[in-house]
């Protein structure tokens, strides 16, 4: 029996000290749920390929088409439900990971900002053919949705922020600078043991699942391979990123309907760990910024998963979709 399991099969039953896979620094041997394509094109000067996934309607379809922005610790893999469910309603469901991320290139210089990762992102639209998407993002890819509907105001019907980061102002409430330098050193210590203990804690509100391993494996496994270093460099790019670049400031400014999915057990808040105790304390409160976030937003609608944690579409697919395919079929 033991030899037919998987490394993160074998991890779960073992209490989670087995090691992880080693995959290239694209991801080379971590199955994707769908067929991966590779948009090639050129920023700041060099060549760049964004792996994405184009998964058609079932059936005749409804004529539109959904993006979805994964999260920092996320790849476009990680919304394998959230595809089929959403396809299954009559979407084409776009998924790239984005560069520095994943599936995609990691440059070893690079500007991040969450303006040319939006840039990123259209390009890719319009190599597809779509002029006009409704956006999923989740976690970091909450702030990148922002951004792009910020940016791209004509080409979104509608924005799905679930558990986005960057509610709060990290640096503006004294939440301690980390230099790059500093990031990087953390990222190359990051291991299977350290990804799950804090995916237990926070994405899952400590009700761990055997399914969740092989998301572990997937971002342990990746930096564990050949690729480790430029991994942990395009991560620590990507970290001072976000927590320089808040969006919250701009939510005032969105002119597209909204609508806030919330696990209101999250407790994320980028650099809380380096944070003074009291100020920790109250970083990361999702049963607060989700409601302050909404007020903020002319036009959202606010949903709350009571009890759950950052990835409330794995920890209840079921009740998520649901209240998903409500929301956005639902004329704002």
């Amino acid at each position: 029996m033991l030899r037919s399991l998987s490394v993160a099969a074998l991890a779960a039953l073992l209490g989670g000290s087995a090691s992880a896979a080693a995959y290239g620094p694209e991801l080379q041997g971590f199955r994707y749920p769908y067929p991966l394509q590779q948009f090639r094109f050129n920023s700041q000067g060099q060549t760049m390929k964004m792996a994405y996934m184009d998964v058609r309607p079932q059936g005749a379809g409804n004529g539109q088409a959904i993006v979805l922005l994964h999260g920092k610790n996320f790849c476009g893999a990680t919304w394998e439900a959230s595809i089929a469910a959403l396809a299954g309603a009559g979407w084409r469901v776009i998924v790239p990971d984005q560069i520095g991320f994943c599936a995609s290139t990691k440059p070893p210089h690079y500007q991040y900002s969450f303006q040319q990762l939006a840039q990123n992102t259209m390009a890719l639209l319009q190599k597809a053919g779509v002029t006009k998407v409704a956006l999923l993002g989740h976690s970091t890819g909450g702030m990148l949705a922002t951004r792009f509907a910020l940016m791209y105001p004509q080409a979104v019907s509608h924005l799905v922020m679930v558990n986005p980061i960057g509610l709060e102002d990290w640096k503006a409430l004294g939440v301690p600078y980390r230099s790059v330098d500093q990031w990087f050193e953390r990222e190359l210590k990051l291991t299977a043991d350290s990804v799950r203990s804090y995916e237990k804690s926070t994405y899952y509100m400590n009700r761990w699942k055997p399914a969740y391993e092989k998301w572990v494996d997937m971002l342990a496994g990746l930096n564990a391979g050949p690729g480790h270093q430029i991994v942990a460099w395009n991560s620590a790019l990507i970290y001072d990123m976000i927590y320089t670049q808040p969006v919250v400031h701009e939510f005032p400014n969105l002119k597209v309907p909204v609508t806030l999915m919330i696990g209101d057990g999250d407790s994320t808040a980028i650099g809380s760990d380096i944070a003074p105790p009291e100020l920790k304390a109250k970083l990361g409160n999702y049963k607060v910024l989700g409601k302050e976030a909404a007020k903020k937003i002319p036009q959202a609608h606010l949903i709350e998963f009571p009890n759950m944690g950052h990835a409330p579409q794995m920890e209840d697919p079921e009740a998520f979709h649901r209240a998903l395919l409500q929301a956005l079929d639902t004329p704002r």
